[in-house]
């Protein structure tokens, strides 16, 4: 099919030969007002410039997080029109291959309502560009979403794990309850004596469903898609610096739909003062 553009051109060229206006536009099969149609300036450029710009930066952000993030920068724009320049650029990301679970008894994963009632951890490993193993233990708080800790190390044992939470209840404080899965870190002797010794219950998911550790497998996933999958690690040092920057990113700037399109940390603001002041 040829467009309206291409057939101004092919009478302006026939024009150009020593055909008539009207002879050319018979010709072609256009009509006068068609060809003198001048179409309205873009009023899309800037918007369309914003969208490139999150895209590729953020390499696999979809349209729904690039219009969430258009919304935390003030923009208030219809979705359908985000989607529509974000298809008409290319943009789509290709959806990578996920290993198939067998079905099982789904449940749902009721959240807490207020910060530090129960914490996820798990473990997600990578490796540098010697090939060596990096073991990264992801800590997320139920509640507000937000990535408590990545700490990224060689090996991490039981006491380096109980270390971790030490160090982190000194910022923050320590949860009502850890859920984890029942790796050897999670349940020996060495986690199992600091959960009593400070009052904190071990919640260990059944083994084979991951299902009942949602929140902190559906960060794991964001982790790997958007951060190692996505970075060639040089060296232990260089994967704790981009690790840790991306977590600051999650924490602070990404948007979440089911936060209504609040970053982790300014909902865990908003879920402090609910709590504080319920009346409000």
């Amino acid at each position: 099919m040829v467009t309206a553009p291409a057939r101004r051109e092919l009478v302006r060229h026939l024009v150009d030969r020593g055909l008539s206006e009207r002879r050319s536009l018979a010709v072609v099969r256009m009509s006068a007002s068609a060809y003198r149609y001048a179409p309205r300036p873009d009023r899309n450029v800037e918007l369309r410039a914003r969208i490139l710009a999150l895209a590729q930066r953020h390499k696999r952000y979809g349209v729904g997080m690039i219009h969430l993030k258009l919304r935390q920068a003030g923009l208030l724009v219809n979705y359908k029109r985000v989607e529509r320049l974000y298809q008409e650029a290319k943009l789509q990301v290709r959806r990578r291959k996920r290993k198939k679970v067998l079905p099982g008894e789904r449940q749902p994963l009721i959240r807490p309502l207020a910060a530090n009632q129960v914490w996820s951890m798990d473990f997600v490993f990578d490796r540098t560009a010697e090939g060596r193993v990096i073991k990264c233990l992801t800590i997320v708080d139920d509640a507000t979403h937000e990535a408590v800790a990545i700490e990224v190390e060689r090996a991490i044992s039981g006491i380096g794990l109980t270390r971790v939470l030490d160090r982190l209840a000194l910022a923050r404080g320590l949860p009502q309850v850890i859920r984890t899965d029942n790796g050897k870190e999670f349940c020996g002797k060495a986690m199992v004596t600091w959960a009593y010794e400070r009052g904190v219950q071990l919640r260990l998911i059944q083994p084979g469903k991951p299902n009942q550790n949602a929140y902190v497998e559906s960060f794991n996933g964001r982790l790997r898609d958007e951060c190692l999958n996505e970075h060639w690690f040089t060296h232990l040092l260089h994967a704790r610096t981009v690790i840790e920057t991306w977590r600051r990113e999650y924490n602070e700037e990404r948007p979440k739909k089911v936060l209504g399109g609040l970053t982790p940390s300014a909902y865990a603001k908003q879920l402090a003062s609910t709590t504080i002041n319920p009346g409000l």
